[in-house]
């Protein structure tokens, strides 16, 4: 479903009336995001949990928190799930109440019903090209993380395969312990 028939700048769409829905700006529009069901509601909130004493003093962990990217030249604003931007990508002193100005080092998508994951591969793909560092494609029906690399093939990783990585360093977290903080094991 769409918003906005119009096509509308990036100015704009940041000025829009915040509505019920999380919108996202594609190729000029504003496109509402898929509404979350229960199983990718407790995901989301297990990886705020497992992620919330990691992030501190390293940066923001922002839930639901557009990010304006460019996508095949034009300005692209989707609302991630979850992501993660350092402090030395995003100092603290540079911190607004607005969207995300600069691609974060990690973007966390969950695949609702009504998304396939084509889709939100190409997604990933899109952040990467963006600038955006990793991508973890969460699918809770084959309990997964997906993960998109800029510079090597993605890596589909389960059960306790750690998901350790040189940009979260010191990150100790495994599938498992998402899916079973989430109760979905």
């Amino acid at each position: 479903m769409t918003i906005s028939t119009q096509k509308l700048t990036l100015e704009e769409f940041l000025n829009l009336p915040e509505e019920d829905c999380n919108l996202e700006l594609i190729e000029g529009e504003a496109i509402p995001k898929i509404t979350p069901t229960l199983n990718h509601s407790r995901l989301t909130l297990a990886l705020c949990i497992l992620l919330e004493n990691w992030v501190k003093n390293r940066g923001e962990l922002g839930l639901k928190w557009s990010v304006i990217l460019k996508r095949n030249n034009q300005d692209w604003v989707p609302v991630p799930d979850l992501l993660y931007i350092s402090y030395d990508r995003l100092p603290k002193d540079e911190l607004k109440d607005t969207a995300c100005p600069k691609p974060p080092e990690l973007v966390i998508e969950i695949i609702s019903p009504g998304q396939t994951f084509g889709t939100l591969s190409q997604k990933a793909m899109d952040y990467l090209k963006a600038g955006v560092s990793r991508v973890w494609l969460v699918d809770s029906f084959a309990k997964n993380i997906t993960i998109f690399y800029p510079d090597k093939s993605l890596e589909i990783k389960e059960g306790k395969d750690s998901l350790q990585d040189e940009i979260l360093p010191e990150l100790d977290l495994t599938v498992e312990q998402i899916f079973e903080e989430a109760d979905l094991v």
